[in-house]
């Protein structure tokens, strides 16, 4: 069966120089494509079906973790998940923060020697039987973005306690403890409660920051929904984790890379 590996890098000769010591390592692999941005990675990731994904972490529009979350998120059966190599030019010590996650890293500038070591670790990987093909699995790929994001720490803002919302000619103040969750409307934000809703203009990624970890998960690239408030977790025909809310009446899909925050304890 032929490997296929698609490489997503915005520089045209590194991704031809990667894509050039890939076919002298591993002679059989098939480079399906380059994407020259995130946002174009993930479409041609759904269209073509790699088996190997090598995704530059610094990408302009959307990054190389932004792109695999979305792509875990967005990913059908049958095919399986493919498997995930970043491309970072971090230094050897930052690296060490996600040496043990399943998904592999090659940093810039890529030698062969540790490309080589990629390529057996992903040979060895293909070689496993792929168990539930409906299902990704996305576990290592939610541990690695962890690991990637804590290596650039933020000044961490001030929680917020009190959302305020523009309804008509007044402004409400929502406790945001009273908040059952969060989600992205194009320019807007909704924020629904147990009984009303209301529209900010607040970015969810610059709001995110601003919540209560322990209150407050993300669960996918749209929603944050308030831990508090989820009635229960089970799983729709496709194998997709689906939340339900207390007091709300729309369900929620949980993308695969935060499922597991939603596993039976």
């Amino acid at each position: 069966m032929t490997i296929r590996a698609l490489i997503a890098e915005d520089e045209p000769i590194l991704a031809a120089t990667l894509a050039r010591s890939l076919q002298r390592l591993w002679p059989g692999l098939e480079i399906a494509g380059t994407a020259p941005n995130g946002v174009a990675a993930v479409e041609q990731a759904l269209a073509l079906r790699p088996d190997v994904l090598f995704l530059d972490i610094r990408m302009p529009g959307q990054t190389g973790i932004e792109a695999a979350e979305e792509l875990a998120e967005r990913w059908e059966g049958p095919a399986p998940f493919p498997h995930v190599v970043f491309v970072t030019a971090y230094d050897d010590y930052a690296v060490q923060a996600f040496e043990q996650a399943a998904a592999d890293y090659v940093l810039k500038p890529v030698s062969d020697t540790r490309l080589a070591r990629t390529v057996e670790r992903l040979q060895a990987l293909l070689a496993r039987p792929h168990g539930d093909a409906q299902v990704p699995s996305a576990d290592p790929l939610a541990q690695l973005v962890g690991r990637l994001q804590a290596l650039v720490p933020a000044p961490a803002p001030e929680r917020l306690t009190i959302v305020r919302a523009a309804v008509g000619n007044m402004v409400r103040m929502i406790p945001v403890g009273e908040v059952v969750f969060f989600q992205a409307l194009d320019k807007y934000v909704n924020v629904a409660t147990a009984d009303s809703e209301a529209l900010i203009r607040v970015p969810l990624k610059e709001l995110v920051p601003q919540l209560d970890p322990d209150q407050f998960r993300q669960i996918n690239r749209s929603t944050v929904v308030n831990i508090g408030c989820v009635a229960s977790a089970g799983r729709d025909t496709m194998g997709k984790v689906m939340l339900n809310l207390r007091n709300r009446p729309e369900k929620h899909r949980v993308s695969p890379v935060y499922a597991h925050l939603f596993r039976q304890m």
